[in-house]
């Protein structure tokens, strides 16, 4: 059957290319067209124009909305999503007190699928497409996450938690099955439709040296998985990290030590980092998880963008819900940008938009599929709606310039401001088909 084109029109903004000058690089076009033919982009540009050359596409009409490409989260726990917003503790106490109960009770699939549908119901919401999750220890976490997400066709990069010490006994495994359940989940999962797996160590302190080794084996076996973990979050957690391996010259050393440290190796937090640790991630191509609201929320401290920047690390933008407290990245964003003024390096929105979209998905070694709105990526991107209450109404110009609008959104935004999120052409909220629209269509 040969799909239907649809213009979707509205002001339209992203960056076509990876980019150390997100300000410089910005495409943004007023009253856009962006043509979307089943689940990929095939054209953007000035709406009359867009229009004249695809006489026969049917126009979805956000006339005065900005239509950006779909968020990505680059550091989230699927199973936290029910802690959100639980009072005080620092990072470890919060492990023991709210984390590891939490996630005891995903030893139940039933409960996994009913939450997978949750978690993902609350990422749409907020205008994400894609994110970097971790499940929990057991294999049918991740199976319930994977099959929830390719219902509705979008890409989540997760895998099953691997700890085999320092936690719960009935969140503990082994080294062995460790690695034969992520490898299970791997052949099962991995590049299957828009589905992507993550080895998992939760961090250093929870897995033996023994389990560390092995998924550094399994991770040179499968070059082209993604690792996800936590490093250098907390002042405390990083003195265990030294008397957990004292051999080590340093906690981003534990993981280069064991083969974890590598593209398309994800770090979350990096707030208290040293001049040689941010270049160990640059070297090795590896990328920082920015999250703002989790550090603030538990007191963890405040990631240095700046110096990052200096050694060209690569960035993604972070929920970390459930220390996190909002699924929307760009009030994640907003946290950032506080962070970044008592440090004396303020992150200006462009620079928001591009960790969370295009710059992520860069991060992600990803960006030939998302994180843009170039031809043949796949159609995810989110229509906000910068006069979605009668404040933001107030503040924000009609004319407002693209910078402007999603600063003021950063701050003043929730998932009020989300119109609509596509996922590969299908819209997600209030409807299940891209064509059935709450807004004018007209052929």
């Amino acid at each position: 059957m040969i799909s239907t084109p649809y213009i979707y029109r509205a002001n339209i903004a992203h960056f076509p290319k990876v980019s150390t000058s997100p300000k410089d690089d910005l495409i943004y076009q007023k009253d856009g067209g962006l043509v979307v033919k089943g689940d990929k982009i095939i054209a953007l540009g000035e709406y009359a124009a867009i229009k004249a050359a695809y006489p026969d596409a049917v126009t979805i009409d956000y006339s005065n909305k900005l239509i950006v490409p779909g968020l990505i989260d680059g550091h989230v726990h699927f199973p936290q999503t029910e802690m959100i917003a639980s009072y005080g503790e620092q990072l470890l106490t919060w492990l023991e007190q709210y984390t590891f109960p939490t996630e005891c009770k995903f030893s139940s699939f039933d409960y996994c699928q009913k939450m997978a549908d949750i978690f993902l119901s609350q990422l749409v919401a907020n205008g994400t497409t894609t994110a970097l999750a971790f499940s929990t220890v057991h294999s049918h976490s991740a199976d319930a996450l994977f099959a929830a997400a390719s219902k509705r066709n979008m890409a989540m990069i997760t895998g099953k938690v691997c700890m085999d010490r320092h936690c719960p006994n009935e969140l503990s495994d082994s080294a062995e099955s460790a690695v034969s359940d992520s490898e299970a989940l791997i052949k099962k999962w991995h590049g299957l439709g828009r589905n992507l797996y993550a080895i998992t160590p939760r961090f250093a302190p929870t897995s033996t040296d023994a389990q560390l080794n092995a998924l550094g084996e399994l991770a040179a076996d499968y070059p082209d998985v993604f690792i996800q973990t936590h490093l250098s979050e907390n002042l405390e957690e990083i003195e265990w990290v030294k008397q957990l391996f004292p051999a080590r010259k340093s906690y981003l050393d534990v993981y280069a030590h064991f083969g974890l440290l590598r593209k398309r190796a994800v770090f979350g937090h990096c707030v208290h980092m040293t001049d040689d640790d941010w270049q160990s991630l640059a070297d090795a191509g590896a990328t920082a998880a920015f999250c703002p609201s989790s550090n603030l929320f538990l007191g963890s401290g405040f990631f240095d963008k700046a110096n990052a920047d200096k050694f060209n690390v690569n960035i993604a933008l972070a929920s970390d819900v459930g220390a996190g407290t909002s699924f929307n990245l760009l009030r994640t964003y907003g946290e950032a940008y506080k962070i970044s003024q008592i440090n004396g390096a303020p992150i200006d929105a462009l620079n928001g938009l591009y960790m969370m979209t295009q710059g992520a998905a860069a991060a992600l070694d990803l960006e030939a599929d998302i994180g843009n709105l170039n031809p043949n990526s796949f159609a995810d991107f989110v229509v906000l709606d910068p006069h979605f209450n009668d404040l933001s109404t107030l503040r924000i110009d009609a004319n407002a310039e693209c910078a402007d609008i999603l600063f003021a959104l950063s701050i003043l935004g929730d998932e009020r401001c989300i119109k609509q999120t596509y996922i590969a052409g299908v819209a997600q909220l209030g409807t299940t088909n891209s064509h059935k629209e709450s807004v004018n269509a007209v052929a």
